[in-house]
């Protein structure tokens, strides 16, 4: 569905004009600690599926057992998300000898630093180019240096191939395992990943069978966006890798625009997920927590509502809640390691009409990944990884002699 973006709306509110009614929640996993704290990680999306970021804490109303509570008893906040959930993106860049030698380095290059000053605010960014060789190059590999994406960029204008082949299946393939073992190495319960591809032209290495290299798209529990350039690869092509959207820039004038278009994608998703903190006043039992989203339009006559539910345990509870305690996630079970049944149907509200129920099925929660042995900040990026099997990741190999970053 085509986005319709108007200028004098709220941010949160630019995908709520495609004509689809109410708002979806999706829990992503619910954590419940002494003193009193109750917190639910989930993402909300428009009825159309498309997401709906920038809600501030006064968006949302929380029920205990369809008792409203109030936002001042509860002291409920909107906490930093990063505390609970780690979000990667791997940009993979092809750099054959069909792009680094038809004059669109230059505009590719500025693409790169587009797509990177938008995505790297908000999450973890890698780079890595591919040509012809059955290996990955890292451009600039996951770091917990804040800005090092940004600053590596550069390193694609001296990139020459080794190999003028194409080898896009391959580096495709490697790329989803090094995002993998990157998030693998995240101290959040909570693990997102997406592969974003860059491409001019069809696989002519022949190293991974197209086969192969979809089964493991389709496998991987992660976002996959692609971008292409050019007449040779077709848009039917692209959505075949590109399973979560897909841009195309008919010649490299248009590249920069594509690569916006897909950035903007990324930077939505990312913001649609919320980790939503609040002191219960309840101090024993089991009870049913209920969180509603309510979001006006930019004339304040319609509104869109969506909720979700879970249950908790308040045995124990007592006073001396603060809601901005990072929460205790246990991804070993529940929601973070299926798809969440607990969605309710939002509605649409006019002024003076009654409730217009939303009947489209609740999207699939993205499935975090269960969490690895925390490792050191300062310790090296993992070597990029080999071809699928159950060893250990290949080393990357060293860049062309005339690749001078």
């Amino acid at each position: 569905m085509k986005r319709t973006i108007v200028s004098h709306l709220p941010a949160a509110l630019l995908v709520l004009g495609t004509g689809c009614a109410g708002l979806q929640l999706t829990t992503i996993k619910t954590a419940q600690q002494r003193p009193s704290n109750v917190a639910v990680y989930f993402k909300v999306q428009a009825g159309s599926g498309e997401p709906v970021g920038n809600l501030t804490a006064d968006k949302f109303r929380i029920y205990e057992d369809d008792q409203l509570v109030s936002q001042y008893e509860s002291k409920q906040t909107i906490a930093n998300p990063e505390v609970a959930a780690a979000h990667y993106t791997l940009l993979l860049v092809d750099m054959s000898g069909s792009v680094t030698q038809s004059g669109a380095t230059d505009t590719l290059v500025q693409a790169v630093g587009t797509f990177t000053d938008r995505v790297e605010k908000q999450q973890k960014l890698g780079i890595y180019a591919f040509d012809g060789s059955p290996d990955l190059y890292p451009i600039v590999p996951f770091t917990d240096q804040p800005g090092s994406a940004k600053a590596g960029v550069q390193q694609l204008a001296t990139f020459k191939p080794k190999d003028p082949s194409t080898n896009l299946n391959g580096a495709v393939v490697k790329a989803l395992d090094e995002l993998d073992n990157a998030l693998g190495h995240a101290t959040q319960p909570l693990k997102f990943g997406t592969l974003v591809v860059f491409t001019d032209g069809t696989d002519r290495a022949n190293r991974v069978p197209a086969a192969g290299m979809k089964q493991h798209v389709n496998e991987k529990p992660f976002d996959v966006f692609a971008i292409g350039l050019g007449a040779e690869i077709q848009e039917p092509q692209l959505r075949e890798l590109g399973k979560s959207g897909t841009a195309m820039a008919a010649d490299k004038s248009a590249i920069v625009k594509a690569f916006d278009e897909v950035g903007a994608k990324v930077e939505a998703r990312t913001k649609s997920y919320y980790l939503l903190s609040y002191c219960s006043p309840s101090r024993a039992g089991k009870h049913e927590v209920r969180i509603e989203a309510v979001v006006k339009d930019g004339e304040g006559k319609r509104e869109e509502t969506g909720s979700l539910r879970s249950d908790f345990d308040a045995t124990g509870f007592a006073p001396g809640c603060d809601p901005t305690t990072p929460p205790s996630f246990d991804v070993t079970k529940g929601e973070a390691l299926a798809p969440a049944p607990a969605v309710d149907k939002g509605t649409k509200k006019d002024s003076g009409d009654k409730d217009k129920k939303e009947t489209k099925p609740a999207a699939r929660p993205a499935t975090p990944r269960p969490p690895a042995k925390p490792e050191k900040a300062d310790k090296a990026p993992p070597a990029p990884a080999a071809t699928p099997a159950p060893a250990p990741p290949a080393r990357a190999p060293k860049p062309p002699q005339d690749f001078n970053p």
